[in-house]
């Protein structure tokens, strides 16, 4: 394991995350928007704001999910990180998480509500620490881990990055 990503997990008391890496809640809103002001792809209430910590190291990747909810992403440290959307009509798209500053890569990226989204390391060596905000808050509830055979039979033309990341 990386000297780095091993500090960073102990330090922050990150767990494996069942999308691969590793992860913490460090807040969660103590108010609540109620369903009935909510969208209806939301079965119950939620807090105002989620956020955590994730790790990704070595060759992990974050495998295919989506959530319900917009999803913020934050670049603290490491190597950069490859964020690999699939939106709802199939387009496939990367967004490059990093710090250096000279427009290659961004300190903060969105992955709108419903798209596939997967993450790996540009640097398969390296790990990445970075944060996601989540509004209206996360809840398992709203957590879909994609299936192959699924991603495949509904985009056939992405297998390559589908079969990385699932």
């Amino acid at each position: 394991m990386n000297e780095q990503a091993k500090f960073w997990i102990e330090r922050l008391g990150l767990a494996p995350h069942p999308e691969g890496g590793f992860y913490r809640e460090t807040y969660a809103s103590s108010e609540k928007i109620r369903a009935g002001c909510l969208p209806s792809r939301f079965a119950g209430d939620r807090v105002f704001s989620t956020a955590i910590y994730f790790l990704l190291e070595g060759r992990q990747v974050s495998k295919f999910h989506r959530i319900q909810s917009d999803e913020l992403w934050h670049f603290y440290d490491g190597h950069p990180l490859t964020l690999h959307l699939i939106d709802p009509a199939g387009a496939h798209s990367e967004i490059k998480l990093g710090r250096t500053g000279d427009g290659s890569e961004q300190p903060q990226a969105v992955v709108p509500a419903g798209c596939w989204m997967g993450a790996s390391l540009a640097v398969p060596t390296g790990f990445a620490l970075a944060g996601c905000t989540v509004s209206p808050g996360f809840d398992f509830q709203d957590f879909e881990m994609a299936s192959r055979a699924d991603l495949v039979r509904t985009f056939p033309a992405l297998r390559h990055v589908i079969d990385r990341l699932t």
